[in-house]
Order: structure tokens, then C-alpha cells, then sequence
């Protein structure tokens, strides 16, 4: 009996506020059906996305059209010439290689924001004549480093015809040539580096192979020397003075 009551009790609680509840007005419902025919606009997206991804170039970009990659090859085949095989660790060397490009670079850079960014922030200049006068100081600096056979080797199996000026070879075409041409500078002069050391290597390998020492490793014998070669001849400053001129 009590549960009767008390189901009659929520009943009457429930009808006696049902007026309120289906007095309000529903809401009507309208289906659009042009709102799935129109066509979606992406370009925003997909500029945003372009955006992205060309930031994520940038550090290859620096390392491909800069002086970055001749310093980091040429320090990193010093390290395995001196025969330390992790000092200076890697953080070191990217890193005095990073602010040596920046000092190399300097002039190159301050004629772009010259020439190309301060005018189109000015509005002097639309955003594709800035892009022109930003890449021509650098596509000149590559250039200036580039072979003519390496050059020549892309022209050919991009299939363009020979140019008359040099400014008039598109960037895709220079920044390979580039690259391939600062290693193999980058090899020469780490070519020349290597020769004290290798003599070392060599005199320690007979001294030891003389006195029948032949459990000794000539390369953990020689390390000092070597070591003590290089901060004699002051050899840090031999090498900065080096790949600062070879870009001069």
C-alpha cells in the first residue's frame, strides 16, 4: 500500500508540472540541403599546411645554401684525424660550426634584409619582387663557390639550354651543384689536415713495431702527440683562419 501511494504521488508531481515543461516552443528544425552542395574552401588549410611544412625545411635550407656544411665536414674530419673518436662531441662542433656560418654569412644576410625585407615590410615592394631580391644575393654567394662542371652537370640532365648569365640559373639548379662542390672542398682541406697526423701514426707505428711491442695500440700512443702537435702549432686558430679565408 505504501509503494501505491508513493507512486501515485510522483505521478501527480509529474502532471502537475507537465504544463510548464510542453509549453515551451520546440525548436525548429530545418535541413539545409545547399549547405552540403556548396564546395568547401581549403585554401586556408592548405596554406597553413604549406606553411608548416616549408618551416620544417628551413634548418635543411641553411645547411644546403649556406657555408655550414664545408665548416661541420671539415670539423668533424679533424676530430677522427686528431683520432678522438668523441671529443669534441658532436653538440660542440654543430654549434661552433652554426656560429661560424653565422659570422660568414653576416654580409650576405644583412644585404637581404636591405634589399628585400625592409622594402616589402615598407610595402615598397609586392611579396614575389622581395623573394627575387631576397635569393639573388644568395644564389650570388653560391656561385661564387660553385664549379662550373658541377653546374654544368645539372643544366644538362635538367635539360636547359645554356644561359648567358650566371643570375639567370633557377635556384634548384645551383643549390645541388652547391653542395656537391662544397664537399668536395670540404675534403680537400680536410685532405691537407690529415697529413701531420697520418705522419704521426706512422713514425709511432714503427718506433712501436721496432721495439716488438706489438700489443700496444700505435693509434692510443700517438693520441697524445698528436694532441700536443696541435696546441703547438695553435692549431684551433689555423683551422677557423682557414674556412673563414676559403670563403673570402
Amino acid at each position: 500500500m505504501r509503494k501505491f501511494n508513493l507512486i501515485f504521488l510522483i505521478l501527480l508531481f509529474l502532471f502537475c508540472f507537465s504544463g510548464s515543461l510542453f509549453a515551451q516552443p520546440a525548436a525548429d528544425f530545418v535541413f539545409d540541403f545547399e549547405s552540403f552542395t556548396k564546395p568547401i574552401n581549403f585554401s586556408s588549410s592548405v596554406g597553413l599546411l604549406v606553411a608548416i611544412a616549408s618551416i620544417s625545411l628551413i634548418p635543411f635550407l641553411l645547411m644546403s645554401t649556406t657555408s655550414f656544411l664545408r665548416i661541420v665536414i671539415v670539423l668533424s674530419l679533424l676530430r677522427q684525424a686528431v683520432g678522438s673518436q668523441t671529443t669534441p662531441p658532436n653538440p660542440v662542433i654543430v654549434s661552433l660550426a652554426l656560429f661560424l656560418t653565422v659570422f660568414i654569412m653576416s654580409p650576405i644576410w644583412t644585404k637581404i634584409n636591405m634589399e628585400a625585407v625592409q622594402p616589402y615590410q615598407a610595402g615598397a615592394i609586392t611579396q614575389e619582387a622581395a623573394i627575387q631580391k631576397g635569393i639573388q644575393p644568395l644564389r650570388n654567394f653560391m656561385l661564387k663557390f660553385t664549379r662550373k662542371k658541377d653546374l654544368a652537370l645539372f643544366i644538362e640532365f635538367a635539360k636547359l639550354k645554356k644561359f648567358e648569365k650566371a643570375e639567370d640559373i633557377p635556384i634548384f639548379v645551383v643549390i645541388p651543384a652547391f653542395v656537391i662542390s662544397e664537399l668536395k672542398t670540404a675534403f680537400q682541406i680536410s685532405f691537407v689536415i690529415f697529413i701531420p697526423f697520418v705522419c704521426i701514426d706512422f713514425i709511432i707505428g714503427n718506433i712501436l713495431l721496432a721495439l716488438g711491442m706489438f700489443m700496444l695500440s700505435p693509434v692510443v700512443i700517438s693520441l697524445p702527440f698528436k694532441l700536443l702537435l696541435f696546441v703547438l702549432a695553435d692549431g684551433w686558430n689555423l683551422i677557423i683562419r682557414g674556412l673563414i679565408l676559403s670563403f673570402q
